[in-house]
């Protein structure tokens, strides 16, 4: 690496301008990762917790299937006697806007995603502090993102139109949403009258329905005859985040943005290291006419490129962990590791890439230059 700690050393400038522009990629592409994962996180992180393989919707419903789908009793009674189905049960899915009416934060508006579910069943929550869920009682379990509003265990939230009113009876100390709203669970009931809107008794018909059936289903499981025989449809629940309002938009738009910021590092690199290649043909052809085979030149060159790009991107990486680390709580927000060592990775593999083809010019120098070749 002779030629290429030279020109290290004697053009730190050069090489200084070149590595903050990487670096401040890289503090992009941290944030942007960390962006991405805490959007992901407010709109499926409630979701992702599910205890459950599979949610069959109605096959009716293709895109908002928590929003469009319905389902019947008949079909998650038949797909718990199914073969290869361990568990099948009805989860209800509504959002809900609602007042404190009793509390500290008395009059405040609270936004509530409203997962219904027996109470007795392994979806239901575990509280952290106070009881978890009772049947047809009207108490609701609110998680750490409802919490952070100012709402306590005891509180007394009034629904907008039906009037219902939810007492708070327990808290579950994660923070976990949908749709960028807070989960709250409740019993089957009290999501029956939150999602008609109604007060009182509720007719028959209210009770057999339900918006999808949570599936807990055996390796291999056949699944098509039962899919067939109730006009259902089993998603994998990673699938069914795409049902989650706004989650897919998010996602394609952050990785089009994430797309456009790989492709402009490959490029800035490439032009960069075209330019200086091209100002060190003088010394190439130098070097070439001592004997210093082509081979040994492109890998001085390209060792030169993985140097700057490798201390760069750690430099930009710590600063925008140093960042993204402020923003936690402040905006969604959430550092994960894969997504970061991916997107640093990703910028040193592109930006290599885009100088591969900048040095490749080096194959072409003539040794003859050195001699004079051109005069």
């Amino acid at each position: 690496m002779f030629l290429a700690l030279r020109d290290l050393r004697f053009a730190r400038g050069r090489f200084a301008l070149m590595g903050a522009v990487v670096a401040l990629i890289a503090v992009l592409g941290v944030l942007l990762s960390g962006l991405a994962s805490g959007l992901a996180d407010a709109g499926i992180s409630g979701l992702r917790g599910l205890p459950v393989t599979h949610l069959a919707f109605d096959e009716k419903a293709t895109s908002e299937q928590f929003s469009r789908s319905t389902v019947e009793r008949e079909d998650w009674q038949a797909w718990s006697e199914a073969s290869g189905v361990e568990r099948a049960e009805p989860f209800r899915n509504t959002l809900v806007n609602a007042q404190v009416t009793q509390g500290t934060k008395k009059g405040e508006q609270v936004n509530l995603a409203v997962f219904g579910m027996a109470p007795n069943s392994p979806l239901a929550p575990r509280p952290t502090q106070g009881a978890g869920l009772a049947e047809g009682g009207a108490g609701i379990v609110i998680t750490g993102e409802i919490a952070d509003l100012g709402v306590k265990v005891g509180d007394v939230l009034t629904a907008d139109k039906s009037e219902v009113r939810l007492k708070v009876v327990g808290l579950v100390d994660e923070t976990v949403s949908y749709g960028h709203i807070g989960i709250a669970y409740a019993d089957l009931d009290t999501w029956r009258h939150l999602h008609y809107g109604l007060p009182g008794d509720l007719p028959e018909a209210a009770s057999r329905k339900a918006t999808a059936v949570a599936l807990t289903l055996k390796a291999g499981a056949d699944v098509a005859a039962v899919e067939k025989a109730t006009g259902t449809r089993a998603d994998t629940k990673e699938s069914a985040f795409d049902a989650s309002p706004g989650y897919t938009a998010e996602s394609s738009t952050m990785a089009l943005i994430k797309g456009f910021l790989y492709a402009i590092s490959a490029l800035v690199v490439g032009a960069f290291f075209t330019v200086w290649t091209v100002q060190r043909k003088a010394e190439i052809a130098l070097m070439k006419a001592l004997g210093a085979p082509t081979g040994y030149i492109l890998r001085d060159a390209l060792a030169q490129v993985v140097a700057v790009l490798v201390a760069a991107t750690a430099l930009g990486t710590a600063v925008g962990l140093a960042l993204g680390s402020a923003m936690i709580g402040k905006a969604p927000f959430s550092l994960s590791a894969p997504a970061i060592a991916t997107s640093s990775g990703l910028l040193i593999v592109l930006g290599t890439v885009g100088a591969v083809v900048a040095v490749r010019r080096i194959t072409a120098v003539d040794p003859l230059t050195a001699l004079g070749a051109t005069r």
